[in-house]
């Protein structure tokens, strides 16, 4: 056996051009007669219509009668992006100024407000919650 090992390659090739002359041929299926897309309701067996035979057109005009039904156009309440959530009032400019993100990224530097001084430290006292200092 060690000496009738064939390279990799050619055994490949070998079993590539052999596997065409093994089929057999499947008996095809025909394509099931379907019934006209004008006369579909939504209570119609689309089953048919998903056939591997049936042409793509015709398969997607059964599809499209199917879901303009009307049941079909319902939004789930469940899905959170279903709804319309762009009615309500908008943010006022007061409450846009309070934000932080507007203040860094909407505002220019003239309309930024200029903040309150920091506390100058006076010497000898300390804030309470200062980091890297120990109680002594």
């Amino acid at each position: 056996m060690a000496g009738e090992k064939e390279a990799f390659l050619s055994r490949w090739s070998r079993l590539k051009r052999e596997q065409p002359a093994e089929k057999t041929a499947e008996p095809e299926s025909p394509a099931p007669a379907l019934p006209p897309v004008e006369s579909l309701t939504p209570e119609s067996d689309f089953a048919g219509f998903m056939h591997p035979k049936v042409k793509e057109e015709l398969r997607r005009l059964a599809l499209k009668k199917l879901f303009s039904d009307p049941h079909f156009n319902l939004p789930d309440p469940f899905e959170a992006y279903s709804g319309d959530w762009t009615g309500g009032e908008p943010i006022t400019p007061e409450l846009l100024a309070t934000l932080n993100q507007a203040r860094t990224v909407l505002f220019t530097e003239q309309e930024k407000k200029p903040e309150a001084e920091p506390e100058q430290k006076v010497e000898g006292e300390r804030k309470q919650d200062e980091p890297g200092r120990q109680d002594t």
